[in-house]
């Protein structure tokens, strides 16, 4: 997910985030996907475990893979425990789930928390506003006892949406910031600080491998890496500064010529984007060069080829730090609920100062990430 302007006030906070979250939302804009999602719901029930690996206090923790669009964990908040299913996101740093005092019809479709049943709630006199790039989100600051598996954060600070607008099809309830603690909307210790602060992790970094295809599989790790979920080396990235999880790349080619980034440009490494995104103006190059734009038209915001070309498409390779990440075509071109298949590159039009890209799930499953906090680094690795 994606910040760009943060202010921040004794009593109030308010965010403006763009977060290009139009891949989750079109997964059930329709009657169909709505039943098909349902059905994908039922017909997989989620099951809650972790490992701990004693020694280095690494805690492995499952998230739920629905449909390659987006990964899903269980956490639970409040005493006795109230179970939500978040998204874990680096581009955003805080915390937050509904209210049961929400009356938006969008709350009603979501695990909304009940704070008269938590003996450990405590309200704030905050409140706040997060503008997404789909809708808006209002509502107070509290705090609670929030667990993710085995780790548990006392007094965390946290957001209840008392009003939430245009996240009607989001199958998500709520969204859980792994960014750093400058981003926060709350002006509060995100839960990973206050995790390590709380002696919880040995070591302050976190990890994901997200994969491809199966709904269980995918983790999240705290306190520590795994490395049986990646092959030969960690290439490790400096961030361009400790605040966001950013890096430096070098450009993007396809076949050997560059195509994007030819200056350089700022990549944001993001578990809260379904896509890769980038500017329109480069984004439509792509498009024209895969060849989506000459022969099939553009249906419910996607770009589609025929799947029986995907194994003759080239890869495109990301230069990050003076390594080559290829993403062949198997991983950056994905199949709609129908079957169909389309480019899983999307357009911002955000007003920046530099060239950005958003390297979100496309990019993440061909390549294990870990973020460094201790180093303001991210580790980058086969997945596999």
């Amino acid at each position: 997910m994606k910040w760009l302007v943060l202010l921040a006030l004794v009593a109030f906070s308010e965010c403006i985030v763009k977060i290009p979250l139009r891949r989750v939302k079109t997964m059930s804009n329709t009657a169909s996907g709505k039943n098909m999602l349902n059905n994908f719901l039922k017909e997989h029930p989620y099951r809650l475990s972790q490992i701990s690996f004693r020694g280095s206090n690494l805690t492995t923790h499952p998230l739920r893979n629905i449909w390659d669009l987006l990964y899903l964990g269980k956490i639970t908040i409040g005493t006795p425990p109230q179970e939500f299913q978040v998204l874990f996101d680096t581009g955003s740093s805080d915390l937050w789930v509904p209210s049961l005092l929400c009356n938006s019809s969008t709350c009603s479709k979501h695990v909304m928390f009940r704070h008269r049943l938590s003996s450990t709630y405590r309200l704030t006199n905050k409140t706040f506003t997060i503008f997404y790039g789909v809708g808006i989100i209002e509502g107070v600051v509290v705090h609670d006892t929030v667990r993710i598996g085995d780790l548990v954060s006392t007094d965390q600070t946290f957001g209840l949406s008392i009003a939430e607008s245009g996240f009607e099809n989001i199958t998500f309830d709520g969204i859980l910031g792994l960014s750093y603690p400058k981003t926060s909307c709350f002006g509060a210790i995100p839960i990973f600080d206050k995790l390590k602060n709380q002696g919880a992790i040995s070591e302050p970094v976190f990890a994901f491998y997200l994969s491809k295809d199966k709904q269980e599989g995918s983790v999240v790790m705290f306190g520590g890496v795994d490395h049986r979920y990646y092959k030969g080396e960690l290439n490790w990235v400096p961030v361009i500064q400790a605040g966001a999880w950013s890096v430096h790349m070098n450009r993007i080619s396809m076949k050997r010529y560059v195509i994007a980034c030819s200056l350089g440009c700022q990549a944001f490494v993001d578990t809260g984007t379904s896509h890769i995104i980038g500017p329109r103006r480069l984004v439509n190059k792509i498009r024209k060069l895969i060849g989506t734009t000459h022969w099939l038209s553009k249906v419910n915001g996607h770009h589609y080829v025929s799947c029986s070309v995907v194994s003759t498409l080239p890869s495109i390779i990301f230069t990050i730090n003076g390594i080559d990440y290829p993403v062949p075509a198997q991983a950056y071109i994905l199949k709609d609920n129908r079957g169909y298949c389309y480019l899983a590159f999307d357009e911002h039009d955000f007003s920046l100062s530099r060239e950005t890209w958003f390297l979100g799930d496309v990019f993440l499953r061909v390549y294990f990430s870990v973020f460094d906090r201790g180093n303001d680094r991210i580790g980058l690795a086969r997945a596999v």
